[in-house]
């Protein structure tokens, strides 16, 4: 029970947040039924209000006639004359009580030892205090009460006067059952709940016509903005009459025709550079070519040459070589931009190319004065991956942790499980400072561009990485603060075509994890 009533709660949330027909007509709903209410009490409250004061008014009559008529019959009597007294007594109830209806008179004495006149029923309905009321202030006073009835209890009002008989004391009420007013109030209760239903039936119907007439163009809208998010550029709203609603879908119509027309030149001037990228890299080879051929028969001869001549055949060849890694990315960016970059996968040994690539880079370590730390796991890590272009990503990111290492140890580390792989490479140099990690990877972005490089870099190495990567349906991404140093963390479905929802190492080399070993889930960057 408790499980669906928690259902139901949710379905009632989403319906509220993901509907504004729905909020509007429930507010609408909620809204006219308080007005209903509060409008509907207030005329209930002057109704009984009228009613009642009305009979009161009519009772206030009759007492005083009745009141008036029995004090003139008790004047006519020779004083002292008890028994005279009682039948008086007796005769102005029978006389009162006659043509009154379902009204009841009543003559109590205000002295022990003396009759009562009156139906029974009538006598006992008469409240005690209303009694000791009218005996103490010696004036008419008057009450609500309830009576039994055919029907069973019923309101009644109860009015009550002195009256002096000589030397006795008499009070005179009268009994009015408010069967009609009851009647009356019930018949205006049921009126107004059935017109206020049917008020607030009505309001909730033409809030939900009228909203649905607003959220209609709205909800299509959303809809063509949809479609033109999955690339139908031509979709286009439906614009009707010249209201409001219409000239909302006409704008929307010209912001999508921009829009259209923006990305076509986009798309086009895209093409274009791509298509540009590629020629001039494919028809600088050859001049290239001819170049290299130049060089190294200078290079080859450079003992012979003077010294200043030698050493410009060295900056030759060193520019040279720079210039073909250059046009050599610059082919395979223009491959991943092309989409005809494939992916070659079959089943690696990735610690056995970690340590390849470490082995590869040890010399440029040593060099630079930082030592490279692995930690590998002890058996085979096997996973589907384009063995070419892993160790691409990898021969970046481990240079790169080099170049910036400030002669600090760099630490490659690989773990994996069932589903995933991950290899991070960390140096203690730098660092990034905040928003460089999403920069990083951007085409010739460098964080200090006064910066001297070590080696002849391109600036697009980490660029292509993340695009191999990717092709892998991997992640690669980045973490660093200034002075912490920086960590570069690739993460790979162990099998062609899995999909990664969490890394088997940390980004962040300090961070805890919330419970044990659990993976981090982190968005791909």
């Amino acid at each position: 029970m408790r499980s669906w009533a928690l259902g139901v709660g949710r379905a009632v949330r989403h319906q509220w947040r993901a509907s504004l027909q729905t909020r509007v007509v429930a507010t609408t709903l909620i809204l006219s039924a308080t007005v209903s209410v509060l409008i509907g009490v207030t005329i209930l409250h002057q109704v009984r209000s009228g009613l009642l004061g009305s009979a009161v008014r009519s009772a206030q009559s009759q007492v005083g006639t009745g009141v008036q008529h029995a004090q003139d019959q008790f004047l006519a009597l020779p004083n002292g004359d008890r028994n005279a007294v009682e039948r008086t007594a007796y005769g102005i109830v029978t006389e009162l009580s006659s043509g009154q209806g379902d009204n009841d008179v009543v003559m109590l004495p205000s002295a022990p030892g003396l009759a009562s006149y009156g139906p029974a029923a009538a006598v006992a309905s008469i409240p005690t205090a209303l009694r000791e009321t009218v005996v103490r202030q010696g004036s008419e006073a008057w009450t609500y009460t309830r009576i039994k009835s055919g029907v069973g209890p019923t309101a009644a009002l109860v009015m009550g006067a002195p009256v002096e008989a000589g030397a006795v004391r008499y009070q005179l009420y009268y009994v009015f059952p408010l069967t009609r007013e009851a009647a009356t109030l019930r018949l205006v209760e049921r009126t107004m709940l059935f017109a206020g239903a049917a008020l607030v039936l009505l309001l909730v119907g033409i809030a939900a016509v009228v909203t649905r007439e607003v959220v209609r163009p709205v909800r299509q809208a959303a809809a063509t903005a949809e479609r033109l998010a999955a690339g139908r550029l031509r979709e286009r709203m439906r614009v009707r009459g010249e209201d409001d609603l219409a000239t909302l879908a006409a704008s929307f119509n010209r912001m999508a025709d921009t829009v259209q027309q923006q990305i076509s030149q986009l798309r086009e001037l895209s093409r274009l550079q791509r298509r540009f990228v590629a020629d001039v890299s494919h028809e600088l080879r050859t001049p290239i070519t001819t170049i290299r051929m130049a060089a190294d028969m200078l290079h080859d001869s450079s003992a012979d040459l003077p010294p200043e001549l030698a050493r410009s055949s060295e900056l030759l060849q060193a520019q040279l070589d720079r210039f073909e890694l250059l046009l050599a990315d610059l082919l395979e960016i223009s491959r991943h931009d092309a989409g005809a970059a494939v992916l070659d996968a079959e089943p690696i040994d990735v610690a056995h190319l970690v340590r390849q690539v470490v082995d590869l880079a040890t010399p440029l370590s040593e060099r630079l004065g930082s030592p490279i730390r692995v930690d590998l796991p002890p058996g085979p890590v096997v996973v589907d991956v384009d063995a070419r272009r892993i160790d691409r990503v990898l021969r970046n990111l481990l240079d790169n942790a080099l170049e910036h290492g400030e002669g600090e140890p760099v630490e490659v580390a690989l773990r994996g499980d069932g589903d995933a792989v991950a290899i991070t490479v960390r140096d203690h140099g730098v660092g990034l400072r905040p928003g460089e990690a999403s920069l990083v990877f951007g085409r010739f972005w460098r964080a200090d561009p006064a910066r001297a490089r070590t080696r002849g870099g391109t600036g697009l190495g980490l660029s292509i990485a993340l695009e191999d990567v990717r092709l892998h349906g991997g992640w690669l991404q980045a973490w660093g603060e200034p002075g912490r140093g920086s960590v570069f963390r690739v993460t790979l479905p162990v099998h062609v075509g899995g999909t990664v929802t969490g890394s088997p190492l940390r980004l962040d080399p300090e961070a805890r994890p919330a419970s044990g070993d659990e993976p981090v889930q982190a968005a791909r960057t």
